[in-house]
């Protein structure tokens, strides 16, 4: 409790931080409240096409080409682009710390072998492979998260890594193992738990990554055609950018928002968690 204590009030000294936490929050709710505020299918054609924001009461923000309610597609986009970013990360996390774990802990053999894996991965520009993978696969939702937790995962795997390299050796690692703990009870519950603090703050970051991948996905016509992210109202919007540019411009700041609020919170965790920066 102590700690976690002390956690909070080193985190809340970073108003920058502080202020991403609540943009953050904010997000989340409209992600919570869109089915309660916005019960009918975004995809319902409501109004007048090309409403501008404020035109009508009714539709505060407009609406797009097709006559859809762009606030109720902004709500309901937050849910989607945000369940895109945090199953992406979740998946890419699952991978990257195993292949991690596995090749610092062990090194040798199983370290190249994993480490050249993950440069095979790192020698294609990520958003390229994500496109080739999406189209191989048909866009869906579950293509879109396996592209993007794939371009992902081999930067968690390096950190990873290089966490476990400078723990294992530790004392409390030894003990470990003159207790006669394996190798599997070791890395879960010895290594793993003091490598957290560089994992959590990357995986802060690759959330908002994570969504920045499926709006540009989206914006090219390989999002899930079932699914109205903000990368896909983007994507709707582009032919009218001369004539209705805020069809794009509102998803847009939606995600730059989004992205500024995981970097946020992010470097505040980097601040929190970092032991070289607690008295900065």
């Amino acid at each position: 409790m102590t700690g976690a204590l002390a956690f909070c009030r080193r985190f809340a000294r970073n108003r920058a931080a502080l202020a991403g936490l609540v943009l953050l929050l904010a997000i989340l709710l409209m992600a919570a409240l869109a089915g309660v505020l916005f019960p009918d299918d975004p995809w319902d054609m409501v109004a007048q096409p090309l409403l501008w924001p404020g035109q009508d009461g009714e539709y505060p923000l407009g609406s797009d080409l097709m006559g859809r309610d762009l606030m109720s597609g902004l709500f309901h986009g937050a849910r989607v682009s945000l369940a895109f970013g945090f199953t992406a990360t979740a998946a890419a996390l699952l991978i990257g710390v195993t292949a991690g774990a596995l090749a610092g802990y062990y090194g040798g053999l199983v370290d190249d072998v994993l480490m050249r894996i993950t440069e095979l991965f790192q020698t294609v520009p990520p958003f390229i492979l994500a496109i080739v993978l999406v189209v191989i696969l048909t866009p869906s939702a579950l293509t879109i998260v396996t592209a993007i937790a794939l371009v992902s995962w081999p930067g968690v795997a390096r950190l990873v890594r290089a966490e476990f390299l400078s723990l294992r050796g530790r004392e409390f690692v030894q003990a470990g193992v003159v207790l006669g703990m394996g190798d599997a009870r070791l890395i879960l519950t010895q290594i793993l738990p003091n490598a957290l603090g560089p994992i959590i703050v990357s995986a802060s970051l690759m959330v908002a990554t994570s969504i920045l991948l499926e709006a540009s996905l989206a914006f090219l016509g390989l999002g899930d055609p079932n699914l109205m992210s903000w990368g896909t109202i983007i994507g709707a919007g582009r032919d009218a950018l001369r004539s209705a540019w805020y069809v794009a411009a509102l998803p847009g700041a939606a995600i730059l928002v989004t992205v500024l609020a995981f970097s946020l919170v992010g470097e505040g965790l980097n601040d929190a968690l970092n032991p070289r920066l607690r008295n900065r």
